[in-house]
């Protein structure tokens, strides 16, 4: 489905982005894989991609820094020989933390990763995109949640950022639709992965009891959806937020 395309996922080191970044190299995309501190993860989902014949690349880079998303954005697309089809922003953070003894300073920490990251990587991306190696399918995919409408106690600042990034979606998507570059968000719910049905066994049981699916989400639901919309098979898609959640929204809070 995305022969031919360069892809930059962020945050794609473990969990996730590595399902993401895994996702679009089986579908075919040459994938560039940011990570901040996990070096040794980004190159083992680099290996795993070139070890299947795929074409992968690790980048390092602090997206809480302006200049840093903007120099990820080129390097991915300087790799992919002046091409960028595709940009998943799915870096981020998720702290508990109590609203009434959070600061201005915990506050910013999150919306910087999971907000400012996303505005600075999605113009860069953009102004990769219009031009003349931008390629003929391009998409802005972020990661976002269901906690953006749903929210849930010590993650007052996480669901406030979550909001945010489906609403800077919607507003990139009027900008940036006639220069051909569609921009959406996945809001995965509750996903598995090591560990967590031990550390927080009472969530997972509530979960899998909501889910009329009947279990946690895994990071190859999360990618097929970013698949899907990074695809032509979505070439009329844009704005819009495709919840992966096992169908635990649907339920009946009443």
């Amino acid at each position: 489905m995305l022969d031919g395309q360069v892809a930059l996922v962020t945050g794609a080191g473990g969990g996730i982005g590595r399902g993401i970044a895994l996702g679009f190299a089986a579908a075919g995309a040459a994938v560039a894989v940011h990570f901040r501190t996990n070096e040794g993860a980004a190159r083992d989902v680099v290996a795993r991609i070139t070890g299947s014949g795929g074409r992968a690349v690790a980048l390092r880079a602090d997206l809480t820094v302006e200049s840093e998303c903007h120099r990820v954005v080129r390097e991915a697309a300087d790799w992919g020989g002046g091409t960028l089809t595709a940009l998943v922003n799915n870096a981020g953070v998720q702290p508990v933390q109590e609203l009434p003894g959070m600061t201005a300073a915990d506050w910013r920490a999150v919306v910087d990763t999971n907000v400012s990251s996303v505005f600075a990587c999605t113009q860069a991306a953009a102004e990769v995109m219009r031009g003349p190696g931008g390629g003929l399918v391009r998409s802005i995919t972020h990661i976002a949640s269901v906690e953006a409408t749903h929210p849930a106690p010590l993650h007052a600042h996480y669901c406030a950022s979550k909001a945010a990034v489906v609403m800077h979606a919607r507003a990139a998507a009027l900008e940036y639709g006639p220069h051909g570059i569609r921009v959406n968000t996945v809001s995965p719910g509750l996903i598995d992965r090591e560990g967590l049905a031990q550390a927080w066994p009472e969530g997972v049981r509530r979960w899998r009891e909501a889910a009329p699916t009947g279990r946690l989400g895994r990071p190859q639901d999360v990618a097929d959806a970013c698949v899907f919309l990074a695809s032509p098979m979505a070439s009329w898609i844009t704005g819009h937020d495709l919840v992966v959640d096992g169908g635990v929204s649907a339920r009946p809070t009443w």
